[in-house]
């Protein structure tokens, strides 16, 4: 089993920033690959990024491509997801979620976190 904890989200004005992270406790995480999907009302669940165990490949949405940067720090059993530019349409909420395998859709991984909230008010 991988626990899955994020933190950061909130309130921001269109063109801000924020860094979410996710803590992982349980198995290693070093073995995991790691993705971050968000969720806004109306709509389904969409991927936003994602990065390999060893952190050198990663896989970005058309729509959050050249603002969002996903990375990851083994050593503090933690992912981060930078989000710069951003804009009213971001506003959901963020998911990360772990799997053994690197993948783009919801039903590829089988871990998840409970989410935080970003708002982004224009």
């Amino acid at each position: 089993q991988v626990q899955l904890d994020e933190s950061g989200g909130g309130l921001v004005q269109a063109g801000g920033s924020l860094r979410l992270s996710c803590v992982a406790s349980g198995r290693t995480f070093s073995r995991y690959a790691m993705g971050w999907f968000r969720h806004a009302p109306g709509k389904e669940r969409e991927f936003v990024a994602a990065l390999s165990w060893s952190g050198y490949s990663t896989y970005y949405a058309d729509s959050v491509k050249g603002r969002f940067t996903i990375s990851r720090d083994n050593a503090k059993n933690t992912v981060y997801l930078q989000m710069n530019s951003l804009k009213p349409e971001d506003t959901a909420v963020y998911y990360c979620a772990a799997d053994s395998r690197l993948g783009r859709s919801v039903n590829e991984y089988t871990y998840w976190g409970q989410g935080t909230q970003v708002t982004v008010s224009s």
